[in-house]
């Protein structure tokens, strides 16, 4: 049977790196088993849920070169949950409660001053129908609560082992909101029932919903899928991402110039025995990946790891591999300047400032100090054609007739023909600047 794996996204939000996570372990699990990757949008949250937020999560996902094989909204898909609720009703499993907000923050509260747990105590469910007409008449509408049987869950769980979740500890969770919309859990289950869903994967925060889901699962009449709860990315600090993490957002990683094989390395291998490591494509990602090799410890995402891995990925690129996007970015002379500049930069984008160097304009910057020695190097200037070799000896025979060496022999040059105390080596640069850029920078 082939594997069928869902990433459910909630299209309240842009994505960040922490659901970025999620989506590409459940797409790399797909590419390994030869299985299938459903986009599946947790859009019931009418209030919350826009159509431009489930677009912006699909070019986000389009970009680290996720192509679902099926797209689906919940919103699509009441007609289906109507149908699961009326079954879960008849089955005495699906019950009316009636309590506000209010009374239920106190109820909770009253329990864990009596050193109870704050367990939900089926009020609802003792009902009769007598007392249900009257707060109806009241104006109050019900919320619907899952009835678990309360016992002990075991499943194994691909990441984390063997496990048990015992619902008797567990209150009966809130399936349909007063208004009549669906909370996560029951469109969830239907559609993994009936999308054929084989393996759940998703972040370690799931897993004490696992055994509230198997008995709704079963409840529906089907048997469970496999699960694994993977763990999460945490930020530098050591605290959660979120969807206000605008700056580990998806979108703001691809504007700032990261690569997105870059970015899936890192959000994937990231708190695995496996460390990040240049990739070419997913499927190669895929083979480097494995549930079992997940550490249990939340996943440290830092920065820093992105920048040194993309630059080291950036850096091993073939002028092939990356015309088209200097062509775009409106870099003339495209393959010199790579040759030259391509050691220097961290994101493909910097080339355009190292490109300038060439390309202009500059300004050049000339200490009072050395306006003298500056005049003697531009009087030196070798005559074209030039090539690697002009950088060493110009700068041998300034040597000779200043007696400058090191730092104060190639310092003041490159400020003067570059504007900058960093950047490529002068040897491949001189050439591309030519005779008379370099004479006009030195004057």
């Amino acid at each position: 049977m082939s594997t069928i794996v869902r990433f459910a996204p909630s299209p309240t939000g842009d994505i960040h790196i922490g659901n970025a996570r999620t989506a590409l372990i459940n797409a790399l699990f797909a590419l390994k088993t030869g299985g299938q990757f459903i986009l599946r949008f947790d859009d019931t949250d009418t209030a919350r849920s826009t159509p431009q937020f489930a677009k912006n999560i699909a070019r986000d996902l389009a970009w680290l070169g996720i192509a679902p094989h099926r797209v689906e909204y919940q919103s699509r898909r009441t007609g289906r949950y109507a149908a699961a609720r009326d079954k879960l009703i008849a089955t005495g499993r699906l019950y009316a409660c009636y309590e506000t907000a209010d009374e239920l923050t106190r109820k909770r509260s009253r329990a864990r001053a009596l050193g109870r747990p704050p367990i939900y105590d089926r009020a609802g469910l003792n009902l009769s129908a007598t007392e249900r007409e009257t707060l109806e008449k009241q104006g109050r509408k019900p919320h619907w609560r899952f009835a678990l049987a309360g016992r002990s869950i075991e499943f194994v769980d691909l990441v984390r082992g063997p496990q048990t979740v015992n619902t008797a500890t567990q209150s009966d969770p809130v399936l349909i909101r007063e208004d009549g919309s669906y909370l996560y859990t029951l469109p969830s289950v239907v559609d993994d029932i009936e999308m054929g869903v084989t393996h759940v994967i998703r972040g370690e925060d799931h897993v004490t919903n696992t055994g509230a889901q198997i008995e709704l699962i079963e409840a529906l009449g089907a048997s469970a899928p496999q699960f694994a709860h993977h763990n999460l990315l945490v930020d530098e600090s050591g605290k959660a991402l979120s969807k206000r993490a605008g700056s580990l957002s998806l979108n703001t990683l691809n504007i700032s110039g990261y690569e997105p094989l870059a970015v899936a390395a890192v959000a994937t291998l990231t708190g695995s025995s496996v460390p990040p490591e240049p990739v070419h494509s997913l499927g190669e990602l895929s083979n480097l990946f494995e549930l079992s090799r997940l550490s249990r410890a939340p996943a440290r995402f830092s920065l820093s790891d992105l920048d040194a891995l993309n630059a080291k990925m950036v850096r091993q690129y073939s002028y092939e591999q990356v015309k088209d996007r200097l062509a775009a970015m409106g870099i003339a002379n495209g393959a010199q300047i790579w040759a030259a500049m391509h050691e220097n930069i961290s994101r493909l984008n910097d080339i355009a400032q190292w490109a300038a160097l060439v390309n202009g304009p500059v300004s050049p910057v000339i200490g009072d100090e050395d306006r003298e020695f500056i005049t003697i190097a531009r009087n030196a200037l070798p005559p074209e054609p030039w090539d690697e070799d002009t950088w060493a000896n110009w700068t041998s025979k300034l040597k000779t007739l200043t007696g400058r060496k090191g730092r104060g022999l190639f310092m003041p040059l490159r400020l003067a023909l570059t504007g900058r105390a960093d950047g490529p080596e002068l040897k491949t640069l001189l050439p591309l600047v030519g005779r008379k850029g370099s004479l006009d920078r030195l004057s």
